[in-house]
């Protein structure tokens, strides 16, 4: 198999299609596919430069007159938590975590189906089958992994989250994660960023990935109560995003 570098990969632009963040935009797309043994050092790289994985590819929006999607991510060594997330905290304290390999099982798949028929109704995510659900997962050429999140204390111990993370070099990268959404009290979304918070720490890392923020659409307004937050800017490089 021939290993890519910066210097031989070759990027792609998807067709215009509907923005499924601002009403009325088209979007593209930049891509690549991540291949060999050396696609750990691209995904970092591109990662570094505003690029998000999804499987066996890799892509960073490339809108005309636009440019509103911005990658950003946590400093979690100066992560202090407030109020809200203290009590989100305790909130999911009876929950234990567990790190496992990127394997696809079908408990995770039906867990997957119902916070999708709750949350993204209409989505074209719906239509997976279980194929398209354990490739998602398994479908990865870096150090991925999957964090379950069970309820402890149940005698049945039952999944009520989880999340597809990607390890990076100087953190994680939270790729896809989904939960309980009969659960919605418990802010499991919130509970599952700051227990990767948790883990960059313990493992002395830097960041935590969150993918893309859009200023103006209310799906990522979430992703700016994690302060402090920086925001990639091309040339400019990281910044700090103001709250």
């Amino acid at each position: 198999m021939t290993d890519q570098t910066p210097e031989t990969t070759q990027l792609f632009l998807t067709a215009a299609m509907p923005c499924p963040y601002l009403e009325g935009r088209m979007e593209r797309k930049l891509f690549t596919h991540l291949s060999g043994r050396r696609a750990s050092a691209l995904h970092h790289l591109l990662s570094d430069n505003g690029f998000r994985r999804s499987q066996n590819l890799i892509y960073r929006p490339a809108c005309e007159g636009c440019a509103a999607c911005q990658s950003v991510r946590i400093v979690a060594g100066q992560f202090e938590t407030n109020k809200r997330f203290r009590r989100v905290l305790r909130n999911n304290a009876d929950l234990s975590s567990e790190v496992r390999p990127t394997e696809a099982t079908e408990e995770q798949f039906e867990l997957f189906k119902r916070y999708l028929d709750a949350r993204h109704v209409g989505g074209g995510m719906t239509q997976m089958d279980f194929h398209d659900y354990e490739y998602m997962v398994e479908d990865t050429p870096v150090q991925s992994t999957l964090v379950e999140y069970r309820l402890r204390e149940h005698p049945e111990q039952p999944l009520v989250a989880v999340a597809l993370t990607d390890v990076m070099p100087d953190g994680l990268s939270m790729v896809y994660s989904f939960y309980d959404p009969q659960m919605s009290q418990r802010s499991l979304g919130t509970f599952l960023i700051l227990d990767h918070i948790a883990q960059v720490r313990q493992a002395q890392l830097d960041y935590v990935y969150l993918g893309y923020w859009v200023k103006d659409s209310p799906k990522m307004a979430y992703k700016a109560q994690f302060q402090p937050l920086q925001v990639q800017r091309g040339p400019l490089g990281w910044t700090r995003l103001t709250p």
